[in-house]
């Protein structure tokens, strides 16, 4: 592994930041209203110069991480820097929308020349991205069994072990001794990346079993395979969920696994670095739903393409927002005549927000688990009653002494605990049913989650304070 594979966070930083500021110093002399120096050329070549080291001294993913973070005139200027060889891993790495910055930059001949040394698997993963005039020709480029490879993962859906799986894999026999084994290993100019066992099959293909590395290097030359390989237990079918199939490859610490179909012949490996990409883009996602935006949006997108992803639960919002304003509306002569409701009812409406979204968050995070599901709300709405009846008490009687001492009331203390109990109980009850409601309607239990439980603790929480204070106070 190079030097430029394997980095430090702090000297990568370094690196990153020494890039930004060669772009900085370059965009400062192309500036065309700056004064002209004689010495401008020889500058601006030195400028270049070092970029275009910097730059080749990066690994993939550490450019694919530069290139999110620029605007589109750098990123675009630094994509025109970097080695054509290098083009394929790095489309790879960047994310969805910065991919098609760069794709768009691209012209037909460059993309092939980027996508064709791929791997199968690779290729699959970048199709949905390509024009489409490329790929009857990117298809042709291909060997009959690399097309046949690329057909089968794009015939699997993207939360599919078959869209995940790699076909790069040592598979050996049964019947040889492992002095064999070591003779056929020595053959290959490396091993496919995270090679952590090999794949035991006999003659019709068919997986009967897997011998770890490490058994190979300290078990005797003279042995036979099938006396020390272990049937493999941890076997994935490309139809599974991808994502039950990250969870094994946490709980049982897993590298590589085999993919296999309705025969157990192998077809396939998946490995973890898969996995790893698969959970990201998963905890990215769920994120992105909670906050209410559809899709992942490029940070240095056009106004248009941001505001089309984010209008939709925006406009919820200020629907909701709206429905809060007509529920403060409906007391304002009570506000009118005692001040301090103003001054107080936003604590009421924050907190229950706060403890809404905790709520909210255990639970899709509990549902992503698979540790919970629809049939257990009666059990969770219990739970989660209690600790905010709990926190309510705790919590809204600190608040109501500290009206009391502002304001002189005890029954405004009183109210303000009464008030701050309920809108938690609400919330909690609210952070259950949410998720649990999205999810036997079919939807992403975390789809706007924030945004819901936000509105509703709000709009709960200012007509339970105003209507509590309206009764007992005036």
């Amino acid at each position: 592994m190079s030097e430029a594979e394997v980095r430090p966070a702090s000297r990568l930083s370094d690196r990153l930041e020494t890039i930004h500021a060669l772009l900085r110093q370059r965009h400062d002399r192309l500036d065309p209203d700056r004064d002209v120096h004689d010495d401008d050329g020889a500058a601006l070549n030195t400028i270049e110069a070092e970029l275009q080291g910097r730059l080749d001294e990066l690994h993939p993913a550490d450019l694919a991480d530069l290139l999110e973070s620029l605007p589109l005139e750098d990123r675009l200027a630094v994509w025109q820097r970097v080695r054509s060889d290098r083009d394929g891993e790095i489309l790879l790495e960047v994310s969805d929308s910065v991919r098609e910055s760069l794709i768009a930059d691209m012209d037909d001949r460059e993309i092939l020349a980027a996508v064709e040394p791929l791997d199968a698997e690779e290729i699959a993963d970048l199709v949905d991205d390509l024009p489409t005039e490329v790929l009857p020709e990117l298809m042709a480029s291909l060997d009959a069994q690399e097309r046949e490879r690329v057909q089968a993962a794009l015939s699997y859906a993207d939360d599919q072990v078959g869209s995940l799986m790699d076909f790069d894999m040592v598979t050996i026999r049964e019947d040889i001794r492992l002095e064999v084994v070591l003779r056929y290993l020595r053959r290959f100019d490396e091993l496919p990346a995270q090679t952590d066992k090999l794949f035991v099959v006999n003659a019709d293909h068919v997986l009967t079993g897997v011998l770890p590395l490490h058994w190979l290097l300290v078990n005797s030359p003279d042995r036979m395979v099938h006396e020390i390989m272990a049937p493999d237990v941890n076997t994935f079918h490309p139809e599974d969920d991808a994502y039950d199939v990250a969870q094994a490859f946490e709980r049982y610490d897993l590298v590589t696994a085999p993919v296999v179909d309705g025969h157990m012949r192998l077809i396939g490996r998946i490995a973890v670095d898969a996995m790893i990409d698969l959970i990201r883009e998963e905890g990215e996602t769920e994120a992105l739903s909670r906050g209410g935006l559809r899709e992942e949006e490029d940070i240095f997108a056009s106004v248009w393409k941001s505001v089309r992803n984010r209008w939709a639960w925006l406009a919820i919002n200020l629907v909701t927002a709206f429905i809060a304003s007509r529920v403060i509306g409906l007391f304002e002569h009570s506000i009118e005549k005692l001040v301090a409701l103003a001054a107080l009812m936003p604590i009421v409406a924050g907190i229950g927000g706060n403890s809404g979204n905790q709520t909210i968050t255990m639970i899709v995070r509990a549902m992503a688990l698979e540790q919970v599901g629809v049939s257990q709300v009666t059990r969770l709405w219990r739970k989660e009653l209690a600790v905010s009846l709990f926190n309510g008490l705790v919590w809204g009687g600190a608040i109501g002494v500290v009206a009391w001492l502002l304001y002189g009331s005890v029954s405004l203390g009183l109210v303000m605990t009464a008030a701050m109990t309920l809108n938690l109980l609400l919330a909690a009850f609210m952070g259950v049913g949410i998720p649990m409601l999205m999810t036997r309607m079919g939807r992403d239990p975390a789809l706007g989650s924030s945004v819901l439980i936000t509105a509703v603790t709000d709009s709960g929480g200012f007509f339970i304070f105003l209507g509590l204070a309206t009764l007992f106070l005036l």
